[in-house]
């Protein structure tokens, strides 16, 4: 294996992760056997003992991760280590695994937060429009 095949590797195993779930988006693109995966983590951060509920949107394909949100807003980038997200949102760092279902994040060593995340169900569908 080349060291260039290494990222689509571990990609893919972060979007098998994705694609194993129950709750797999009723938005599937193209039946490429994407979609999008929301959580919602309940972290706490320390030192202050706050709990803050932050949202989380994974957008994947079949291959690889396509983009991240976090509180609604676009990462600029992000990384992906066999199930973990890499990403960061101003100051703060953030790890998700997807698997263990985890977030960790750190604002530069001034606070730290630790928490487990849910998955959300997809949207249900609405009635049919009726012509």
């Amino acid at each position: 294996m080349n060291v260039r095949s290494v990222p689509a590797v571990t990609a893919g195993l972060l979007a098998v992760t994705l694609m194993t779930t129950p709750a797999r988006s009723a938005s599937r693109a193209h039946g490429d056997g994407g979609g999008a995966v929301e959580l919602v983590c309940e972290a706490v951060y320390l030192p202050a003992r706050s709990t803050w509920t932050r949202s989380v949107r994974i957008v994947y394909d079949g291959r690889r991760v396509r983009s991240v949100q976090v509180d609604g807003v676009p990462v600029y980038a992000f990384n992906v280590a066999g199930t973990v997200l890499l990403t960061a949102i101003d100051n703060e760092r953030i790890q998700i695994d997807v698997a263990a279902r985890t977030w960790i994040s750190d604002f530069r060593g001034q606070a730290t937060a630790q928490g487990r995340c849910e998955r959300q169900p997809p949207p249900a569908a609405g009635p049919a429009a009726t012509p």
